[in-house]
């Protein structure tokens, strides 16, 4: 795998160039029922409308597109949670090249069954151990096993540049927001994100979410340096996992802090999303959600976007927080 160089705005421009026509310009848009609750005018980005119901496809197209003809002829691996998977699935497809895909016994059966659906013949999905630092592992030893390229779901240029194009499309369509609140995950989306919104927007403050079933993030924040930590299985299973140095060296740069959310938070978020807007948003996607409700930013007075990234959730643990929390 090569050593990962951080993107620039250009890198950015050039990915929102290729993106154009081949994902969704998702809506931003102001959410009365946050505002009012929060106390201040928040806007949400509503990614969870992408294609393939997240923001990883941007990414991944990005990524896949800018292969080889000899990467694209040895095919690819990756690991994913579930739809990073489905971004390269989808794009495998259109190459007509092979992509082996392992993901988690924690990755939710829609995700799964979206990834075999896109992919069919051309993608290869497997499924190892429990967390996703399982699937990452195994990924890695077939990569190197099987002579195929690795795809990261977060630390490498072309995807940190495609998420980013999130970044743009919020602040084209909101330029004066104050606040970002995003989830933090692999560092991929909150690094894109605030390449972009910094550039255009240099004074607002970038806030990444995670819950505190998986928090690398916060653990490692104060020292600069990633430190080891355990995992439990999260609503929010698409934030799981260990982060990259590289990435956490990169959000010091741009990135005011790192907040963490309970998973009953995490559940009344997804509760409110769908009572409010009558939108499904999984966990991970509703982690920046959950930190506005919880009162764990101080926005008083400014302008807010809050980031929700997708909304891949099985039925039953949606039908679950619903009958709790609706």
């Amino acid at each position: 795998m090569e050593p990962f160089v951080a993107p620039t705005i250009t890198d950015l421009l050039k990915a929102r160039r290729f993106l154009q026509g081949r994902v969704r310009h998702t809506p931003t848009e102001l959410s009365l029922p946050l505002s009012d609750l929060v106390g201040t005018p928040v806007f949400v980005k509503w990614e969870n409308r992408q294609i393939c119901g997240s923001f990883k496809l941007r990414g991944a197209l990005n990524k896949m597109y800018s292969l080889s003809a000899d990467e694209r002829g040895r095919g690819v691996v990756t690991a994913s949670s579930g739809n990073h998977g489905q971004g390269v699935a989808m794009a495998a497809a259109l190459l007509e090249l092979k992509a082996l895909i392992c993901v988690p016994g924690s990755c939710p059966e829609t995700k799964q069954t979206a990834i075999r659906r896109l992919g069919g013949d051309w993608v290869e999905l497997r499924v190892v151990g429990h967390l996703y630092d399982d699937a990452e592992r195994e990924a890695h030893e077939a990569a190197e096993r099987e002579g195929k390229t690795y795809i990261s779901s977060f630390e490498d240029r072309h995807v940190v540049a495609g998420a980013g194009t999130l970044g743009l499309e919020l602040l084209c369509d909101e330029p004066e927001i104050d606040v970002i609140v995003t989830p933090a995950g692999g560092g991929g989306l909150m690094n894109g994100i605030a390449i972009a919104a910094r550039t255009l927007r240099p004074s607002v403050e970038i806030w990444g979410v995670q819950s505190v079933a998986s928090q690398p993030w916060v653990l490692s924040w104060p020292g600069g340096k990633v430190v080891e930590t355990t995992y439990d299985d999260s609503l929010a299973d698409g934030l799981t996992g260990s982060i990259p140095q590289s990435l956490l060296t990169l959000a010091k740069e741009r990135v005011a802090g790192i907040l963490a959310v309970t998973e009953e938070d995490i559940a009344e978020a997804i509760a409110f999303c769908h009572r409010a807007h009558h939108q499904v948003v999984e966990g991970a996607g509703a982690v920046g959600v959950a930190a506005l409700m919880k009162g764990r930013v101080d926005v008083a007075g400014r302008r807010v976007a809050v980031v929700i990234s997708g909304g891949n959730i099985d039925e039953r643990p949606l039908l679950d927080v619903l009958n709790r929390y609706a």
